[in-house]
Protein backbone atom coordinates (compact mmCIF):
# COMPACT_ATOMS: atom_id res chain seq x y z
CA UNK A 1 0.00 0.00 0.00
CA UNK A 2 1.53 3.24 -0.87
CA UNK A 3 0.45 6.02 1.37
CA UNK A 4 1.63 8.91 -1.31
CA UNK A 5 -1.00 7.24 -3.96
CA UNK A 6 -3.71 7.21 -1.26
CA UNK A 7 -3.03 10.69 -0.53
CA UNK A 8 -1.27 12.50 -3.32
CA UNK A 9 -3.08 15.07 -6.09
CA UNK A 10 -0.01 14.72 -8.69
CA UNK A 11 -1.69 15.95 -11.87
CA UNK A 12 -4.84 17.13 -10.25
CA UNK A 13 -6.48 20.71 -11.84
CA UNK A 14 -8.69 22.21 -8.80
CA UNK A 15 -11.36 25.55 -7.82
CA UNK A 16 -11.06 26.74 -4.45
CA UNK A 17 -13.82 29.64 -3.99
CA UNK A 18 -12.81 32.03 -1.56
CA UNK A 19 -9.74 30.46 -2.11
CA UNK A 20 -7.64 33.58 -1.21
CA UNK A 21 -7.99 33.83 2.76
CA UNK A 22 -9.20 31.83 5.30
CA UNK A 23 -10.24 28.36 5.84
CA UNK A 24 -10.37 28.72 1.60
CA UNK A 25 -6.51 29.93 1.17
CA UNK A 26 -6.17 26.65 4.29
CA UNK A 27 -7.05 24.14 1.75
CA UNK A 28 -5.38 25.38 -1.27
CA UNK A 29 -1.90 25.39 1.20
CA UNK A 30 -3.36 21.67 1.70
CA UNK A 31 -3.30 21.26 -2.15
CA UNK A 32 0.17 22.32 -3.41
CA UNK A 33 1.26 20.29 -0.56
CA UNK A 34 -0.25 17.57 -2.41
CA UNK A 35 0.78 18.14 -5.78
CA UNK A 36 -2.17 19.44 -7.86
CA UNK A 37 -0.70 20.71 -11.04
CA UNK A 38 -2.80 23.71 -10.83
CA UNK A 39 -5.15 25.20 -8.49
CA UNK A 40 -7.61 28.19 -9.63
CA UNK A 41 -8.52 30.66 -6.57
CA UNK A 42 -11.36 32.91 -6.70
CA UNK A 43 -12.61 36.05 -4.50
CA UNK A 44 -14.26 39.26 -5.01
CA UNK A 45 -11.42 41.58 -4.19
CA UNK A 46 -8.55 41.36 -6.71
CA UNK A 47 -6.18 42.70 -4.48
CA UNK A 48 -6.84 40.07 -2.10
CA UNK A 49 -6.81 37.22 -5.17
CA UNK A 50 -3.37 38.73 -6.36
CA UNK A 51 -1.51 38.93 -3.18
CA UNK A 52 -2.61 34.98 -2.34
CA UNK A 53 -1.33 33.94 -5.97
CA UNK A 54 1.66 35.87 -5.47
CA UNK A 55 2.60 34.31 -2.04
CA UNK A 56 1.62 30.74 -2.99
CA UNK A 57 3.65 30.47 -6.23
CA UNK A 58 3.01 29.42 -9.98
CA UNK A 59 0.67 26.34 -9.97
CA UNK A 60 -2.18 29.24 -8.20
CA UNK A 61 -3.93 30.97 -10.66
CA UNK A 62 -6.16 33.98 -9.20
CA UNK A 63 -9.71 34.87 -10.61
CA UNK A 64 -11.67 37.54 -9.62
CA UNK A 65 -15.82 36.68 -9.36
CA UNK A 66 -18.51 37.95 -7.66
CA UNK A 67 -20.69 34.80 -6.88
CA UNK A 68 -23.65 35.95 -4.80
CA UNK A 69 -25.36 36.54 -8.40
CA UNK A 70 -25.73 33.56 -11.61
CA UNK A 71 -23.94 35.96 -14.35
CA UNK A 72 -20.78 35.61 -11.72
CA UNK A 73 -21.38 32.30 -11.24
CA UNK A 74 -21.57 31.31 -15.06
CA UNK A 75 -19.04 34.03 -16.07
CA UNK A 76 -16.59 31.85 -13.33
CA UNK A 77 -17.74 28.54 -14.69
CA UNK A 78 -16.98 30.05 -18.33
CA UNK A 79 -13.90 31.24 -17.59
CA UNK A 80 -12.57 27.68 -16.58
CA UNK A 81 -14.11 26.09 -18.96
CA UNK A 82 -12.07 28.32 -21.54
CA UNK A 83 -9.30 27.03 -19.77
CA UNK A 84 -9.45 23.50 -19.24
CA UNK A 85 -10.90 20.56 -20.56
CA UNK A 86 -11.66 18.80 -17.44
CA UNK A 87 -11.67 20.05 -13.93
CA UNK A 88 -10.94 17.29 -10.98
CA UNK A 89 -11.58 19.01 -7.52
CA UNK A 90 -14.13 21.73 -6.44
CA UNK A 91 -14.03 23.25 -4.09
CA UNK A 92 -17.18 25.07 -2.74
CA UNK A 93 -15.71 27.65 0.09
CA UNK A 94 -17.33 30.59 -0.67
CA UNK A 95 -19.65 32.06 1.69
CA UNK A 96 -21.18 34.48 4.06
CA UNK A 97 -22.34 35.09 7.63
CA UNK A 98 -24.51 37.90 9.14
CA UNK A 99 -26.09 38.22 12.26
CA UNK A 100 -28.71 40.76 13.84
CA UNK A 101 -30.89 40.48 16.91
CA UNK A 102 -33.95 38.53 16.28
CA UNK A 103 -36.30 41.45 15.86
CA UNK A 104 -34.71 43.46 13.19
CA UNK A 105 -32.88 40.84 11.07
CA UNK A 106 -33.02 41.86 7.83
CA UNK A 107 -34.39 40.67 4.37
CA UNK A 108 -31.42 41.52 2.64
CA UNK A 109 -28.67 39.76 5.23
CA UNK A 110 -31.62 37.15 5.07
CA UNK A 111 -30.97 36.91 1.29
CA UNK A 112 -27.25 37.18 0.63
CA UNK A 113 -26.40 34.38 2.94
CA UNK A 114 -28.87 32.23 1.75
CA UNK A 115 -28.03 32.71 -1.50
CA UNK A 116 -24.33 32.24 -1.36
CA UNK A 117 -24.21 29.46 1.20
CA UNK A 118 -26.46 27.38 -0.33
CA UNK A 119 -27.36 28.57 -4.09
CA UNK A 120 -24.15 29.09 -5.08
CA UNK A 121 -22.50 26.04 -3.86
CA UNK A 122 -25.82 24.28 -5.75
CA UNK A 123 -25.20 26.24 -9.48
CA UNK A 124 -21.87 26.37 -9.76
CA UNK A 125 -21.50 22.56 -9.17
CA UNK A 126 -24.11 22.58 -12.24
CA UNK A 127 -22.56 24.69 -14.68
CA UNK A 128 -19.08 22.98 -14.01
CA UNK A 129 -21.07 19.48 -13.90
CA UNK A 130 -19.54 18.78 -17.92
CA UNK A 131 -16.05 19.51 -16.95
CA UNK A 132 -16.18 17.57 -13.71
CA UNK A 133 -18.05 15.17 -15.25
CA UNK A 134 -15.30 14.66 -18.11
CA UNK A 135 -12.61 14.33 -15.43
CA UNK A 136 -13.76 11.51 -13.14
CA UNK A 137 -13.53 7.46 -13.83
CA UNK A 138 -14.23 4.55 -11.39
CA UNK A 139 -10.49 4.38 -10.48
CA UNK A 140 -10.25 8.31 -10.09
CA UNK A 141 -13.51 9.78 -9.40
CA UNK A 142 -13.34 13.77 -9.67
CA UNK A 143 -14.72 15.40 -6.19
CA UNK A 144 -16.29 18.67 -5.00
CA UNK A 145 -15.86 19.23 -1.62
CA UNK A 146 -18.67 21.57 -0.10
CA UNK A 147 -17.44 23.70 3.19
CA UNK A 148 -20.58 23.80 5.80
CA UNK A 149 -20.10 24.61 8.92
CA UNK A 150 -20.58 22.80 13.05
CA UNK A 151 -23.20 25.75 13.32
CA UNK A 152 -25.29 23.39 10.82
CA UNK A 153 -24.51 20.44 12.72
CA UNK A 154 -25.73 22.37 16.43
CA UNK A 155 -27.08 25.35 17.30
CA UNK A 156 -25.27 28.38 18.29
CA UNK A 157 -25.85 31.28 21.00
CA UNK A 158 -25.71 34.32 18.51
CA UNK A 159 -28.12 35.42 16.33
CA UNK A 160 -26.78 34.67 12.44
CA UNK A 161 -30.52 32.31 11.93
CA UNK A 162 -29.26 32.19 7.95
CA UNK A 163 -26.22 31.30 8.26
CA UNK A 164 -26.89 28.19 10.60
CA UNK A 165 -30.12 27.13 8.44
CA UNK A 166 -28.08 27.84 5.60
CA UNK A 167 -25.05 25.27 6.60
CA UNK A 168 -27.74 22.93 7.87
CA UNK A 169 -29.20 22.87 4.39
CA UNK A 170 -25.72 22.46 2.54
CA UNK A 171 -25.02 19.26 4.72
CA UNK A 172 -28.48 17.77 3.31
CA UNK A 173 -27.89 19.40 -0.05
CA UNK A 174 -24.24 17.45 -0.38
CA UNK A 175 -25.99 14.02 0.37
CA UNK A 176 -28.41 14.85 -2.29
CA UNK A 177 -25.86 15.85 -5.33
CA UNK A 178 -24.02 13.04 -3.91
CA UNK A 179 -26.85 10.61 -4.63
CA UNK A 180 -27.06 12.52 -8.35
CA UNK A 181 -23.56 12.50 -8.95
CA UNK A 182 -21.88 9.34 -8.08
CA UNK A 183 -23.10 7.43 -11.22
CA UNK A 184 -20.95 9.78 -13.13
CA UNK A 185 -17.90 8.89 -11.34
CA UNK A 186 -18.04 12.25 -9.44
CA UNK A 187 -17.95 12.16 -5.52
CA UNK A 188 -19.67 14.83 -3.60
CA UNK A 189 -19.12 15.43 0.41
CA UNK A 190 -18.59 18.28 2.81
CA UNK A 191 -16.68 19.10 5.58
CA UNK A 192 -17.84 21.18 9.00
CA UNK A 193 -15.53 23.50 10.38
CA UNK A 194 -15.06 24.43 13.78
CA UNK A 195 -12.98 27.45 15.48
CA UNK A 196 -10.51 28.45 12.48
CA UNK A 197 -8.78 32.10 12.73
CA UNK A 198 -10.24 33.77 9.46
CA UNK A 199 -12.11 37.17 9.11
CA UNK A 200 -15.70 35.08 9.64
CA UNK A 201 -14.40 34.02 12.80
CA UNK A 202 -12.96 36.58 14.48
CA UNK A 203 -13.20 35.04 18.00
CA UNK A 204 -10.57 32.31 16.71
CA UNK A 205 -8.26 34.75 15.11
CA UNK A 206 -8.37 37.49 17.76
CA UNK A 207 -9.10 35.60 21.46
CA UNK A 208 -8.17 31.96 20.31
CA UNK A 209 -7.51 31.46 23.86
CA UNK A 210 -10.91 32.23 25.07
CA UNK A 211 -12.22 30.27 22.33
CA UNK A 212 -10.07 27.40 22.92
CA UNK A 213 -12.73 27.24 26.69
CA UNK A 214 -15.36 25.76 24.61
CA UNK A 215 -13.11 23.21 22.45
CA UNK A 216 -12.71 19.58 24.09
CA UNK A 217 -8.73 19.34 22.24
CA UNK A 218 -8.20 22.86 24.18
CA UNK A 219 -6.86 24.56 21.45
CA UNK A 220 -8.60 26.48 18.02
CA UNK A 221 -7.87 24.59 14.83
CA UNK A 222 -4.87 25.50 12.41
CA UNK A 223 -3.79 25.17 8.76
CA UNK A 224 -2.08 21.52 8.71
CA UNK A 225 -5.77 20.54 10.68
CA UNK A 226 -8.01 22.09 7.84
CA UNK A 227 -5.08 20.20 5.09
CA UNK A 228 -5.29 17.60 6.06
CA UNK A 229 -9.47 16.76 6.10
CA UNK A 230 -9.85 18.16 2.51
CA UNK A 231 -6.40 15.99 1.24
CA UNK A 232 -8.50 13.09 2.80
CA UNK A 233 -11.69 13.66 1.03
CA UNK A 234 -10.54 14.99 -2.17
CA UNK A 235 -7.52 12.14 -2.92
CA UNK A 236 -7.68 8.41 -3.22
CA UNK A 237 -8.22 8.20 0.53
CA UNK A 238 -11.44 9.13 0.39
CA UNK A 239 -13.01 7.86 -2.90
CA UNK A 240 -15.47 5.22 -0.73
CA UNK A 241 -16.71 8.03 1.70
CA UNK A 242 -19.67 9.77 -0.04
CA UNK A 243 -22.26 12.43 0.63
CA UNK A 244 -20.78 12.63 4.04
CA UNK A 245 -19.86 15.90 6.27
CA UNK A 246 -17.05 15.51 8.17
CA UNK A 247 -16.54 17.97 11.44
CA UNK A 248 -13.48 19.36 11.82
CA UNK A 249 -14.06 20.97 15.39
CA UNK A 250 -11.40 19.49 17.82
CA UNK A 251 -14.80 17.66 19.40
CA UNK A 252 -17.37 20.35 19.17
CA UNK A 253 -20.08 18.64 17.95
CA UNK A 254 -19.43 14.95 19.14
CA UNK A 255 -17.35 15.05 21.97
CA UNK A 256 -18.53 17.97 24.11
CA UNK A 257 -20.45 16.69 27.32
CA UNK A 258 -20.97 19.64 28.54
CA UNK A 259 -22.45 23.90 27.25
CA UNK A 260 -19.08 25.07 26.85
CA UNK A 261 -17.87 28.77 26.93
CA UNK A 262 -19.06 30.37 23.80
CA UNK A 263 -17.27 33.91 22.76
CA UNK A 264 -18.72 36.33 21.21
CA UNK A 265 -17.81 36.05 17.12
CA UNK A 266 -17.05 39.58 16.69
CA UNK A 267 -13.94 38.83 19.62
CA UNK A 268 -15.11 40.90 22.36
Amino acid sequence: MDIQSLFGLEGRVALVTGGSRGIGKMIVEGLLAAGVARVYICARKKEQVDETSAELGDKVIGLVADLSQMDGIKALADEIAQREDKLDILVNNAGAAWGEPFTEFSEAGWHRTMDLNVKTPFFLTQKLYPLLKAAGTVDRPSKVLMIASIDGMKSNPWPTYPYQASKAGLIHLTRRMAAELAKDNIIVNGIGPGAFPSEMNRAARDNAEASARGIPSGRVGVTEDMAAGAIYLLSRAGDYVVGTTIPIDGGVVNANIGAGNFVDPSGQ
